[in-house]
C-alpha cells in the first residue's frame, strides 16, 4: 500500500503545483518558497533543530505558547517552524522574526521529506494537532527522530478515512508516534485507530494557554479617535458568504443603534478586496485598515485588512462573531474573544474545535445563531444588556482560565524525548 501510496503522490503533484500556481493569482506568497516545498532549500542548515509544523495561522497561534516555553527550555537550541500558506508564514514572522528558523513544509514525497530531514536536522518532529502523512512518518522511524501530535484532534468522520488506509500508519502508530490529545474522546479514536496505549495521552487543548495582549489603547482609539462611545462588534475570520451575512447583520443593528460599528476580517487576505466590494455595494460607510486613517462618526464598517491584529481588536469589542461556523467550514478559535471577556456568537458548525465551543456553551459563555437574521438579532440584544454583556464575557475568560495547562503537560512529554536524543538545556550537539 506504501509503494501505491508513493506512486499516487507523484502523479498528483502536477495537479497540486497547477493549484499552488493558480492561488499565487489571488495571493503571490504562494509563488514564493517553491523549492522548500520540495525540500530544496538555499543551504543546509548548521545545527539541529527542534521542528514545530503548525498547517496555517490557527494551529500556529496555538503553538506560540509551546515555541516560546521550548525557547525558554533549549536557549542553546534553535527552533524550526514549518507551515503549508502565506499567511502562516507571515504570522511566524510577525510573531517571532528572526528568533526561529521559518520554511514551508516539504510535501509528502519520499524525495523532498528525505531532503528537508538532511538539511534541517531536527532531533525532534511536533505536529500540532492532527497531520498524519506515512511518509514524514516514516522518515522519523528511519531516522529515529521522535514524533509528537501535539493538542492533537480527529474527528469521526477521520477516524473512518485513516482506517482504510491503516496499513500506511499501523507501524507509526504502533511504536513510533507519542500522541498528547486534545481530549478523551480524541484519544480513543487514535486508540481505536491502534496507537499505542503506552504513548497516548490526554493533555487538554493547547489554545486554552493562549498568549495574552496588551490592553489594546491602540484599536479602541482607533475606531473612536474623538473620544466618542460607541458600540462596536466584531465579525471576525469569515469565509464566503458571511461577510455578506455580517453586513445584513449591521442594517438590522444599525436601525436601532445609528452610532455602532462593524469591524469586519476575512479569514484570508485574498478575500479583503471582496468584503470591500461588497460593503461599497451595500451602501456602508467605510473603511480599511491598511489605509492608515482613523474612523469617524459616520464610518459603520471598518474592514481590518491587515494581519496579526485581530486579537487587539477583540479588546476594543463588545460583542463577536467567530466565522466558518454559518457556513460548513467547521468554525475557528472561540477563545481569541472569550480571552478578551466578551460575549462569543458562533453559527451551528463549530465541529472543528466542539470541545471548546460545548465548553463554553455548557457555561453559557457562548451563542449559537443560526443565519445572518439571528446574528443582528442577538448583537442588538447584547447591546441592550451591558451587565449581561459583561458577565458573559466574565463566565467565557472563566472558562479559560480553568482549563490551562497544556503546554506545561505537553512539555512533560516533549523535554525527555529531547533530552534522550542527547540535547541537553542550553546546549546543542556538535554538527
Amino acid at each position: 500500500m506504501r509503494f501505491l501510496y508513493i506512486v499516487a503522490t507523484y502523479l498528483l503533484t502536477p495537479v497540486v503545483l497547477a493549484s499552488l500556481l493558480w492561488r499565487g493569482f489571488r495571493n503571490r506568497g504562494y509563488w514564493h518558497g517553491l523549492g522548500e516545498r520540495f525540500g530544496w532549500y538555499a543551504q543546509p542548515s548548521q545545527r539541529e533543530h527542534i521542528w514545530i509544523h503548525a498547517v496555517s495561522v490557527g494551529e500556529l497561534q496555538a503553538a506560540v505558547p509551546l515555541v516560546r516555553a521550548l525557547m525558554q527550555h533549549y536557549p542553546g537550541l534553535r527552533l524550526l517552524i514549518s507551515t503549508v500558506t502565506p499567511t502562516g508564514r507571515a504570522r511566524v514572522n510577525s510573531v517571532f522574526g528572526g528568533s526561529v528558523d521559518l520554511v514551508y513544509a516539504p510535501y509528502d514525497l519520499p524525495g523532498a521529506v528525505g531532503r528537508f530531514f538532511q538539511c534541517q536536522r531536527p532531533v525532534i518532529a511536533i505536529i500540532m494537532e492532527t497531520e498524519l502523512w506515512p511518509n514524514l512518518f516514516h522518515e522519523c522511524g528511519k531516522r529515529r527522530v521522535p514524533l509528537v501530535l501535539a493538542s492533537a484532534r480527529i474527528s469521526p468522520r477521520s477516524v473512518s478515512r485513516y482506517r482504510r488506509f491503516m496499513p500506511l500508519f499501523r507501524d507509526a502508530l504502533t511504536h513510533g508516534i507519542v500522541i498528547a490529545a486534545q481530549s478523551q474522546r480524541d484519544a480513543e479514536r487514535f486508540l481505536s485507530l491502534g496507537a499505542n496505549p503506552a504513548r497516548t495521552h490526554t493533555v487538554g487543548n493547547i489554545k486554552f494557554d493562549l498568549e495574552e495582549r496588551g490592553s489594546a489603547q491602540s484599536p479602541r482609539s482607533l475606531l473612536m479617535p474623538d473620544g466618542n462611545k460607541r458600540l462596536v462588534w466584531i465579525a471576525a475570520s469569515t469565509h464566503q458568504g458571511e461577510e455578506a451575512a455580517a453586513l445584513t447583520a449591521q442594517s438590522a443593528v444599525l436601525a436601532e443603534f445609528p452610532e455602532a460599528l462593524l469591524v469586519l476580517v476575512p479569514r484570508h487576505p485574498e478575500r479583503f478586496d471582496g468584503a470591500a466590494l461588497a460593503a461599497e455595494r451595500a451602501g456602508f460607510t467605510y473603511m480599511r485598515r491598511s489605509d492608515g486613517a482613523s474612523c469617524t462618526r459616520d464610518t459603520q464598517v471598518f474592514l481590518l485588512d491587515t494581519l496579526g491584529e485581530l486579537p487587539d481588536f477583540f479588546h476594543s469589542a463588545d460583542v463577536a462573531f467567530v466565522g466558518g461556523s454559518l457556513v460548513p467550514v467547521g468554525g475557528h478559535n472561540l477563545l481569541e474573544p472569550a480571552a478578551a471577556s466578551i460575549p462569543v456568537i458562533t453559527g451551528p458548525h463549530y465541529f472543528n474545535a466542539p470541545d471548546i465551543a460545548e465548553a463554553l456553551l455548557a457555561r453559557q459563555a457562548a451563542i449559537v445563531v443560526g443565519d445572518a437574521e439571528g446574528l443582528g438579532r442577538e448583537v442588538c440584544r447584547l447591546f441592550n444588556a451591558p451587565e449581561e454583556r459583561a458577565a458573559i464575557g466574565a463566565r467565557a475568560r472563566a472558562v479559560i482560565e480553568a482549563n490551562r495547562g497544556t503546554v506545561t503537560r505537553l512539555l512533560e512529554l516533549i523535554v525527555p524525548l529531547i533530552d534522550a536524543a542527547q540535547v541537553k538545556p542550553g546546549t546543542t550537539r556538535t554538527p
